[in-house]
């Protein structure tokens, strides 16, 4: 229960909502010295004029005064950050002046990214050397120091922070975790007061934020009072789930902490558009599509100060790049720039300056710039393609307009039909408050394995204290007895043969079990089970080995015939593959067969791809967003039947979308609907499957409308083909997109789909999806990510580093050992990580639940071309579509076939009229 929730429960006067408070008490809670700071920086106060405190700071100043936990939810650019350390500095000088300040960590910042960690380093200065300045005119020797801590830290660095440390200290989650086992860092951290975990939804869905949860659990532990945990983000939902996340629970299967929220996400206003350059994607010349996409990008930028441009890949963005110097005079290496992660640290750095400077007209980007600096001379962001969620549409074009007062400035351009649908969704659902949920990892084996394997390093302690620990962290909240047996089972190695496979016990449990010299039991009660470390080199395992983020490599492929090699392809790009796949690599079409390590067999082949060689790099769909999708399909075909397209064109006006995105969508459905009739439109309550032959290639396709996203579609598609393939007795291959997929089979094998799905039982859609992945690339590449952060293969040891194709192959040669050893850690965690994170497998089951109750139907529809909403599905299979260029010529055939189609059939009712 946070303070607000404390006065409620006694004065039943009391309304939390209507809680406003005075600029006038947020600026009493600062020192006269911090004030006097801030009316420099921010201008003269004037009682009762207001504004004077963004509102996440005045909100947040509050509460950190009073040593609240707190979530702090505000747009990027609203002083969400400067609040936090605003009211930490304001303690801390406190303490400095009374002389009560030691030599170690006070205030603990946590962030996702080193190059954030070391802006908010560089912008700190700022007040701690402004404040300082004043108190020494007055006489006062006050220093506060402040320093980061980092992979990139020097040795010397580091050594400095030991005799001279900081009181507060910048780090990531991984140094956090090191510095928990550093013999002498460790108690510099027993002092802190303060934690601030920044962008913290980056974190919380990933087991990077899984460890960290863990890391506050022990750093609990160490200190003499629990530290006021501040959690800041921009764009994050559900609010109260990632505040649990942030502050934990008081006991294993207790009530979360006390936190407060403060939200403020939607205290900024915004100015977004979507725009198309043409109404009709598919008949207008791509190289005209092209040539309007570069002239109004173009115009956004000359028009604007400084423009930030976000594409889905980083291919994307050298390109855009590119083609804005070739055409356009106005551009040059002095004025723009791109930034990506797979450049150098030197070049990031450097358009990081610039952009902090104000000196690039334009800067091109993946996602590296997300999150992270402050790039205050921003004045628009242009988002080419979907980003495929509402919070990171909102993370994104929060970085424009970072002045307080300023309207936020976005502008989305998209240059395909179905991502044009996705994204006048987003933009309405974003002006209206929505934001995608974070789903956060629970129980993960290899990040319990990590924790314990540190903490039993640190010291031996009662088994109930590692246990506890754990179970006080969020993401272990229902971590049971069970789960805790079989990581015990791991890390002491209690199975047979696991060291003849070099996988050796990193702990012992009970004191029957402790090395000699290590039985220091006497400190604790008389029959209470111990744990503590094995090995002697334990701490430097630990120390060189840990973290979560995984090792990547790329593949070489070579001809299974001679074994030439034809090029390389990146791991992820496996994921998307199974035996019989055709790709395209350097213009000619392989086979896949098999890997092995690093290497990928193929033969080399006629027939006609299957997987596009895109699709590793497109980002997923998220699924909540891919809901909204599906009920704004059902509200068009209600507007549609019930006044036809010029209603339908009126409402979609009411969207932020240009006429032209207008024209485009309204001209699809209606096309959808003449072509297949109203039930071949996926909505809420409807799942569509669409089988269509094709005579040519002798195939049956099946294209299912489930616009869950690529997640669930991924997981879907491998539960129904392991089914059909069971039923047919034939190879079904699949293809996998946001809005659907399709399954492929053999034009003599035929099955009833339809029943299929309302025959699979949720109860058993997990344990047949587990089924579905044995053997394949999926399960080994995870295997290997999830047996390295398990410390089951080492990455470095005794200072010999294994490349991630090295672990792969050690991983080749322990999976089946493991699979075999039954209910193994290692194994277990891998499935669930596959399972639950990749596939998405508890949307598959509420699904199917929906299905089974009669609130979702499934309906089969036949038709002779696949539909304008199957377009996209329909391409992943087509005869060379593999590059942009053929897709567009495949796309036009469909679409004539449609018009034709729609022509023979109802000519008279003029649905082929134009829109005008």
């Amino acid at each position: 229960m946070g303070g607000r929730e404390r006065l409620a429960a006694t004065d039943p006067d009391f309304d939390p909502e209507a809680v406003d408070i005075d600029d006038a008490e947020v600026f009493s809670r600062l020192a006269p010295v911090v004030q006097e700071w801030w009316v420099e920086q921010f201008g003269e106060f004037v009682p009762g004029n207001g504004g004077f405190f963004t509102p996440p700071q005045k909100e947040a100043i509050p509460l950190i005064h009073e040593r609240e936990n707190a979530l702090i939810c505000a747009p990027t650019g609203s002083g969400k950050t400067l609040a936090s350390f605003t009211g930490i500095i304001n303690e801390l000088f406190g303490k400095a002046r009374e002389d009560e300040l030691e030599n170690s960590v006070y205030c603990l910042y946590v962030s996702p990214l080193k190059s954030l960690a070391n802006d908010i380093h560089r912008n700190l200065g700022q007040p701690l050397d402004g404040i300082t300045a004043k108190l020494d005119e007055r006489g006062e020797d006050v220093e506060i120091r402040h320093a980061i801590r980092h992979g990139d830290t020097s040795d010397s660095e580091r050594q400095a922070m030991l005799e001279t440390t900081p009181h507060i200290l910048n780090t990531t989650p991984e140094t956090l975790a090191i510095l928990l086992n550093s013999p002498k860092f460790k108690q510099k951290l027993e002092t802190i007061e303060y934690v601030i975990v920044d962008e913290i939804h980056s974190l919380a869905e990933n087991k990077r934020g899984t460890h960290l949860s863990v890391s506050l659990e022990r750093l609990e532990e160490m200190v003499e009072e629990p530290p006021t945990r501040i959690g800041c983000s921009a764009t994050v939902e559900p609010l109260d789930t990632v505040a649990e996340f942030l502050v934990g629970r008081e006991e294993p299967g207790g009530d979360p902490r006390d936190y407060e929220i403060v939200d403020t996400r939607f205290a900024r206003d915004f100015d977004m558009e979507l725009s198309c350059p043409a109404d009709d994607l598919i008949n207008t010349p791509r190289d005209i599509v092209t040539e309007r996409f570069y002239k109004q990008l173009h115009e956004h930028v000359q028009s604007h100060t400084n423009t930030l441009v976000f594409t889905n890949t980083r291919s994307g963005a050298e390109r855009v790049l590119h083609n804005l110097r070739e055409k356009f005079d106005d551009y040059d290496e002095s004025n723009s720039g791109c930034h990506h992660g797979s450049l150098s640290k030197e070049k990031r750095r450097d358009i990081e300056e610039s952009l902090k400077e104000g000196s690039l007209d334009v800067v091109t980007t993946s996602t590296s710039l997300e999150l992270g600096i402050d790039m205050p001379h921003i004045d628009l962001v242009v988002q080419v393609g979907s980003p495929k969620s509402v919070a990171a549409l909102l993370q994104r074009i929060g970085r424009a307009g970072h002045q307080l007062g300023e309207t936020v400035e976005g502008r989305v351009i998209a240059l395909d039909r179905d991502e044009l649908v996705e994204c006048a969704v987003m933009l309405e659902k974003a002006e209206r408050g929505f934001v995608d949920r974070v789903f956060i990892p629970e129980n993960a084996q290899d990040v319990a394995t990590q924790q314990i394997y540190g903490m039993a390093i640190n010291d031996v302690r009662p088994e109930a204290t590692f246990k506890s620990v754990l179970r006080r962290a969020y993401p272990y909240r229902d971590y049971d007895d069970e789960d805790w047996e079989q990581l015990m089972r791991y890390m002491t190695a209690d199975y047979p043969g696991m060291e003849d496979k070099n996988v050796y016990a990193k702990i012992w449990r009970d004191t029957n079990d402790a090395p000699d010299g290590e039985h220091h039991y006497d400190a604790y009660d008389v029959g209470e089970r111990l744990i503590g470390k094995r090995g002697r080199l334990a701490r430097v395992i630990y120390m060189t080995n840990i973290g979560t983020i995984p090792d990547s490599f790329t593949c070489d492929v070579v001809t299974r015939s001679d074994d030439s090699w034809v090029g390389q392809l990146d791991e992820s790009y496996l994921d998307t593959l199974e035996k019989g796949d055709v790709f395209v690599l350097g213009g000619d079409n392989f086979e896949y067969r098999y890997r092995r390590g690093s290497k990928v067999y193929v033969d080399r082949t006629a027939a006609r791809p299957t997987v596009p060689s895109w699709f590793s790099e497109r980002l997923p769909l998220s699924y909540d967003l891919g809901r909204e999708i599906l009920d704004f399909q059902g509200q068009l075909l209600d507007r549609l039947a019930d006044g036809g397209m010029s209603e339908v064109r009126n409402w979609l006006r009411e969207f932020p979308i240009d006429e032209n995105s207008v024209r485009a969508i309204a001209r699809m459905f209606r096309e959808q609907v003449a072509y297949a009739g109203p039930d071949s439109v996926a909505t809420t309550d409807r799942l569509v499957i669409e089988e269509t032959l094709d005579h040519d290639e002798y195939e049956r396709h099946y294209h299912v409308h489930s616009n869950y996203g690529r997640r669930f579609n991924d997981g879907f598609s491998r539960l129904l083909a392991y089914h059909i393939a069971r039923a047919a007795s034939a190879n079904v291959q699949v293809a996998v997109a946001d809005n659907g997929f399709t399954l492929s089979m053999p034009l003599n094998r035929k099955v009833d789909i339809a029943r299929i799905v309302n025959d699979l039982d949720p109860e058993t859609a997990r344990e047949d999806l587990r089924a579905s992945l044995d053997g394949t690339d999926l399960l080994q590449r995870y295997f290997r990510i999830n047996a390295t952060r398990s410390l089951m293969i080492l990455k470095r040891y005794k200072g010999y580093e294994k490349s991630a194709s090295e672990q792969q192959v050690s991983s080749e040669m322990l999976l089946g050992f493991a699979e075999d050893l039954g209910d193994f850690a290692v194994v277990e965690e891998t499935y669930r990580e596959i399972l639950e994170d990749k596939l998405n497998v508890d949307g598959i089951e509420t699904v199917l639940r929906a299905i089974q109750d009669g609130d979702v139907d499934v309906v089969r529809t036949r038709v002779d071309s696949p539909s304008p909403r199957a377009f996209g599905l329909a391409t992943l299979m087509a005869s060379d579509v593999v590059l942009a260029e053929d897709e567009s010529a495949v796309l036009q055939e469909f679409h004539q076939r449609v018009l034709n189609e729609i022509a023979d059939g109802d000519a008279d009712d003029g649905v082929v009229a134009t829109d005008d």
